[in-house]
């Protein structure tokens, strides 16, 4: 196999013409037979492969710097720079990571997790190539998806201070981030994939021009003429009228023509834009049908792409079957998200209240105060989104949300540890900024059923910004008997104790479970609260039960710094309590890569762990 040539960066450049023809169908084949056994990102990376491939003939590693926008399409990048041999444990525990990493190897120039960041590293890596004098490429990749992000624009205005040194923008074109692209630029592009004319035309002119003599001043000539020939044919060409050249659409799937395009476009300096046409799932007829299901997919069967697993449903299901009763009975509801329709559940709301449903883009912080204008306008808006990607928005909810005390609700999914996506996806800081913020209310639901009453009473019977947080995968069934109204601020007692009071938020009551039978074992009858309210907690509990408890554990899936435990024990010691505060949840540190399970003993929170803890603070 060409592929077992593949061992270290740059091997890629010894190979002849037919191997590299070769290629591309060795790696599909790779990823495709991998991924169904370890699961990971896989409609994304089989659109890049040929893309990949051109960019690691046409630079030299580690020594050229590129840039993948969010990251989870660099699985070849990974394979032609030596990694084929550690995909076995991609996403797993000690293993390599899903996304570019520094640490992981010198050939990857930026640590990526999110969208839309790349434009912005790869013009300060250019700044500092430039400072130094020194001379090496920069390339950064990015979605027509993540195109759509704010921070992309800002960098695209600033790019056009670069004039004496060049920097490779690659417009991954594949009509998608996760779900369908919307809005203005998502328009703009399509009219310049169906632009042939004017693509053809132009390609032919900067081809002959390039061999000319002075043929490069007479290039820069057009790309500053502002009503050139661009103008005639192709309205509204943004790239350039921000000061950047503008070449293609390239077929993404021809290796010769988008290096033929890469190389002259390193020859001009100052930002070059090269616009590649690719297809998600190309290669493999099931992603091709289906690329949200396999943007990021579990383990499952090749000949089908069906997956090995069907879980329980989760709480995004739970989510979105209230959110469909919500709507219908209710036709102030309104429903929001940045690129997510699927993963955050909205799609039954999305196809039967089309007018209520808003995809903005991969755009949080738009999102936010657009759903402030939506509740000054009279709507509810919901605001579905990843825990890691509303931190996005922080100004937003603190600034447009709460200082207006607008009702807006936040549904905040992938809350606690997620596992495989690692450290750039784990949702354990949303208890800390947010509480922080006046006006806002942050609750977490203990099972299924306290999400579908949260959320009922988040819409119908709050007024002001309150935000739900509930765990990526299964829902918990359990505790069913315990379904108290939900009342503001209160929380909700399990079962009373002696000596130790477990003060759960959330996630964390199915493990206060598990710890409180294992304290049995020791003779311990602990006792439960679920807190139901990481703001406003519930004051008039805890000062009634400060008495009555040696030692009071609070438990949460958030990190400890501004967390719910820090606050409950400052409460409790600004109320004269006499016992200890013992703080169960996620050290001040980032979470890397791993299946829950192991992470939640790694970081000392499993219910044996717990248990171990408690007995240790009580002198046992």
């Amino acid at each position: 196999m060409v592929l077992d040539k593949i061992k270290q960066p740059n091997d890629i450049k010894n190979l002849s013409e037919e191997e590299i023809k070769a290629l591309p169908g060795e790696i599909r084949e790779f990823l495709i037979d991998h991924l169904s056994k370890t699961g990971g990102h896989l409609a994304s990376n089989l659109g890049t492969v040929e893309l990949t491939i051109a960019l690691h003939l046409l630079m030299d590693f580690p020594k050229d710097k590129l840039i993948w926008d969010v990251g989870h399409q660099a699985y070849t990048h990974k394979i032609l720079t030596g990694r084929a041999d550690e995909f076995e444990h991609l996403r797993q525990y000690g293993g390599i990571s899903g996304f570019p990493k520094r640490e992981e190897s010198d050939c990857d120039s930026f640590d990526t997790g999110h969208s839309s960041t790349s434009l912005s590293a790869a013009l300060g890596y250019c700044m500092a190539r430039d400072l130094a004098g020194e001379d090496y490429k920069v390339a950064a990749v990015i979605g027509d998806g993540a195109l759509t992000g704010g921070l992309a624009y800002e960098a695209l205005n600033n790019a056009s201070r670069l004039k004496k040194s060049n920097f490779l923008i690659v417009l991954n074109d594949n009509e998608m981030s996760i779900s369908k692209n919307v809005g203005g630029m998502s328009t703009n592009l399509e009219r310049l994939r169906t632009s042939s004319k004017y693509v053809g035309f132009k390609n032919d002119v900067l081809n002959s021009l390039e061999s000319w003599p002075n043929g490069e001043k007479l290039i820069r000539k057009i790309r500053s003429t502002k009503n050139g020939i661009k103008s005639l044919m192709v309205p509204n060409m943004v790239f350039e009228d921000l000061g950047i050249m503008y070449l293609g659409p390239v077929d993404g799937h021809n290796i010769k023509a988008m290096l033929e395009t890469f190389r002259m476009a390193v020859k001009i300096k100052g930002p070059v834009l090269v616009h590649v046409i690719t297809k998600k799932g190309n290669g493999y007829l099931p992603a091709e049908r289906h690329p949200s299901r396999f943007h990021g997919t579990d383990i499952f069967e090749i000949e089908t792409g069906l997956p090995k697993r069907n879980p329980n449903p989760g709480y995004t299901d739970v989510f979105s079957t209230v959110m469909r009763k919500m709507g219908d009975r209710n036709p102030e509801v309104v429903a929001i998200t940045a690129a997510m329709a699927e993963g955050a559940g909205l799609k039954r709301f999305r196809n039967m209240f089309p007018d209520r449903f808003f995809d903005v883009g991969i755009a949080e912080e738009h999102a936010v105060t657009f759903a402030a204008g939506l509740a000054l306008g009279g709507r509810v808006p919901v605001f579905a989104v990843y825990s890691s990607f509303l931190q996005r928005a922080y100004d937003q909810i603190l600034e447009d949300v709460c200082l207006q005390n607008l009702h807006v609700v936040f549904a905040i999914d992938r809350a606690g540890l997620v596992g495989a996506d690692g450290s750039t996806h784990q949702g354990v800081f949303d208890v800390s900024f947010l509480t922080s913020m006046p006006n806002m209310t942050v609750m977490a639901p203990k099972n299924k059923w306290e999400l579908s009453d949260m959320m009922k009473y988040a819409v119908s019977e709050h007024n002001g910004p309150i935000a739900i947080r509930y765990p990526r995968g299964e829902a918990y069934c359990g505790l069913k008997e315990h379904r108290a109204p939900i009342e503001y601020g209160k929380a909700e007692e399990i079962k009373p104790g002696s000596k130790v009071m477990l003060f759960a938020l959330g996630s964390m009551v199915k493990k206060a479970e598990e710890v409180c039978e294992q304290l049995k074992a020791h003779g311990i009858d602990a006792g439960i609260c679920n807190a139901r309210f990481a703001k406003p907690l519930d004051e008039s509990y805890l000062k009634n039960i400060k008495k009555q408890y040696d030692l009071i554990v609070t438990m949460e899936e958030n990190v400890l710094t501004g967390g719910f435990g820090e606050q409950v024990q400052a409460f409790l010691y600004d109320n004269d309590y006499k016992g200890k505060v013992l703080k169960i949840a996620v050290p001040n540190e980032f979470v890397r890569h791993g299946s829950v399970t192991l992470l939640f003993k790694e970081l000392h929170m499993d219910s044996e762990s717990i248990t171990e803890r408690i007995l240790k603070a009580l002198g046992n």
